[in-house]
């Protein structure tokens, strides 16, 4: 506990008393909401309490400001740390309340940090290794920014704390690696090496050594006591001074200071229990009461939380009195401002489009709107995970970059799909990119907690998809994405964009861009004929889904349709227009987009006729649409081995056989 010197009747602060003051804001915490992970706040407070006192450059009176140093708790179950340094510091929106209502309804103090819930929570961590992977997207969009705008603007550092759990997640390998490749210096990990799971011992599943297999990556690594703040302070000052991304293996307890549950699994997931908090308290010397920290020790937190705002004012200057246009340039991609004219260079795309139809792929048709829209839009950097060349992310205007290069604005990843979608999340919220990076849809499942995470923090990320169906022929049900559009569809804040050819490719892309929140493109390896030939309509609101070629006299069938599948719709709508049943023929390039429209506009869309759907994949989902699965002509089971015109046959996905299917859907009633 803080000691009275006797010289002068000041209470000296120690830094045994700023860790406890994190100990047991975590520890009461966790035990007035019967439920949280007090162990890990417990074993890495003197970490913590050593990188915000004295390293980490940040300011709680401006959470946002843009060169400040980056923290990411990657072992996000240990988030009471996060929250009690956030308080401690002085972060307006870390009040002791909200930490009394830790892990309550509406509680800015979630169970987990998540982004945008409180200011200093940097990415929402909590599936392990995740955290990581993210952080190597931050300490890139730093080394890109500073390439282009300078090291006086731009130089900060992250760090992040993780635990073995991350590190046995599988995406730590491939953020480790290309982190690694990347050579990223400013980035550093901290490991939490308490030996300690759920399950028990580390010993019981891994023996890695990890400190082996960071430097085999290009990593430098140290080792340290983690409860030494003289050890952790020397670690800290060097790793910041190295070329290289750093590895820390901190040797920590698990629930430090708990006579009965220090270094055990009963620290990790459950409250420590009244008796042993108090035997807790006696064994740290801490006789506080349940969320007191005495106010010389609140002084001297905050003294810490303040020392940052020299640092941001200083920063402001020097943004102040920069050239004009790099300044003006700078503050337009942090706000996250597209440039003007982009919508105008897209208008202009899309009336060349309709005025010389081509039949292409839409993945052809996505690079032809990428090339337009990187010539416009400067922040946006791309990349692929080793299919550059298949899923065509990268244009004229995004040369590659390297260790070497940073300015560059295509990215190779290498084959790291979950590596790729979880760095392209850093670097959204980094700030000052605006990321898109492409590998086949069907290798979405690889990247697919990322995505979901990018869904729940509402980062402005473009995923691109290609291969996108059966169309891919003979690569076979392996990489034929099937099921894939449904389960994308299911994510909450995800938008799902598949365009029908070139000129919605343009919309969808525009879109993309254009809203917040991150969203999925979606495109083909086959060629399709252009939908969209009228000049009237090469450019319109984009809503999601509209009548293609306009609203036909009468409508005796609705025909519902994405990407590649809407000149297959308008083929049967040929066909049975000879016959006198009249079709009308409804692109619903994305579905979220059209539910947000008025229900005026989506009922004149959908009309009252019977309604069939086609789309070369599952299913599943439609319902929202037609009345049952059996009114969509797709692909209810995994696809086929063989040349993509057979399996379109075999799936009855042909002009011949969606036309017999319609007639007996009408003769029957439309059910």
């Amino acid at each position: 506990m803080a000691n009275p010197d006797s010289s002068t009747g000041a209470t000296t602060v120690e830094h045994r008393d700023l860790a406890n003051a994190i100990r047991f804001l975590a520890i009461d915490a966790v035990e007035k909401a019967n439920s949280g992970h007090p162990g890990m706040p417990m074993g890495m407070a003197d970490l913590a309490t050593v990188l915000f006192t004295k390293h980490l450059n940040f300011d709680p009176k401006a959470p946002h400001w843009p060169n400040r140093d980056r923290f990411v708790l990657s072992n996000g179950h240990g988030s009471m740390l996060l929250y009690a340094v956030l308080h401690l510091t002085g972060y307006a929106q870390a009040t002791l309340d909200e930490l009394k209502r830790f892990r309550q309804l509406g509680a800015r103090t979630a169970g987990h940090p998540e982004y945008g819930h409180m200011e200093g929570i940097e990415t929402t961590t909590g599936p392990l290794g995740q955290g990581l992977a993210t952080s190597v997207g931050m300490a890139l969009a730093e080394r890109k920014l500073a390439a282009e705008f300078g090291e006086d603007l731009v130089d900060h550092h992250t760090w992040v704390f993780c635990g073995d759990g991350c590190l046995m997640e599988g995406v730590s390998h491939e953020a480790i690696s290309f982190a690694g490749h990347l050579g990223l210096s400013k980035l550093i990990v901290v490991h939490d090496n308490n030996h300690i799971t759920i399950d028990g011992s580390t010993s019981l599943a891994v023996s890695d050594n990890q400190r082996a297999r960071f430097e085999a990556s290009g990593w430098a690594t140290l080792e340290i006591d983690g409860h030494n703040p003289e050890e952790i302070d020397a670690a800290f000052t060097l790793a910041k001074s190295l070329n290289k991304p750093v590895f820390i293996s901190a040797r920590t307890h698990i629930g430090f200071g708990s006579p009965s549950k220090q270094d055990s699994e009963g620290a990790h997931g459950a409250p420590l229990g009244a008796a042993e908090i108090e035997k807790t308290r006696a064994a740290l010397g801490w006789p506080h009461p349940s969320f007191e920290v005495p106010e010389e020790i609140y002084a001297v937190w905050r003294k810490a939380g303040a020392r940052g705002e020299a640092v941001r004012l200083a920063w402001e200057k020097t943004l102040a009195e920069a050239e004009p246009a790099k300044a003006a340039e700078f503050t337009r991609r942090i706000e996250g401002r597209l440039p003007e004219g982009v919508a105008e260079a897209v208008e202009a795309a899309q009336r060349a489009a309709v005025a010389a139809p081509q039949a292409i792929s839409t993945r052809v048709a996505s690079q032809r709107a990428l090339e337009v829209l990187t010539a416009h839009v400067p922040e946006m950097v791309g990349g692929s995970a080793d299919l550059v060349h298949s899923v065509l992310t990268k244009t004229k205007s995004t040369p590659p970059m390297s260790k070497q290069d940073f300015t560059g604005r295509h990215i190779s990843y290498g084959v790291r799909e979950f590596g790729m979608a979880a760095a392209m999340n850093g670097m959204s919220l980094h700030g000052g990119i605006l990321p898109y990076g492409g590998t086949f849809l069907v290798f979405f499942d690889y990247c697919r907690p990322a995505i979901r995470l990018a869904a729940l923090m509402g980062a402005k990320v473009v995923f691109v998809g290609t291969h996108d169906s059966i169309g891919l022929g003979e690569d076979g049900p392996t990489h034929q994405p099937v099921e894939h559009l449904a389960s994308l569809r299911a994510i909450p804040n995800l938008r799902v964009y598949r365009p029908a050819d070139a000129v919605e490719a343009l919309e969808c892309w525009y879109d993309a861009i254009a809203l917040p929140g991150p969203s999925v493109f979606v495109g083909s390896r086959q060629g399709v004929p252009q939908i969209r030939l009228d000049p009237e309509t090469a450019v319109m609101p984009f809503r999601g889904a509209y009548v293609v070629g306009g609203e036909p006299a009468k409508r005796d069938l609705t025909l519902l349709a994405t990407g590649t599948e809407v000149s297959l719709a308008v083929s049967v709508r040929d066909a049975l227009a000879a016959e006198g049943i009249s079709v009308a023929v409804v692109s619903m390039p994305c579905w979220e987009r059209f539910d947000e429209q008025t229900e005026d506009y989506r009922r004149s869309v959908l009309g009252d006729a019977p309604r069939m759907a086609v789309e070369a994949a599952s299913p599943f989902g439609w319902t929202r649409y037609v009345a049952r699965e059996a009114d969509v002509c797709g692909v209810p089971t995994f696809g086929l081995s063989a040349p993509a015109p057979e399996i379109y046959k075999h799936f009855g996905l042909t002009t011949e056989a969606i036309a017999e299917k319609a007639r007996a859907f009408l003769a029957a009633g439309g059910r």
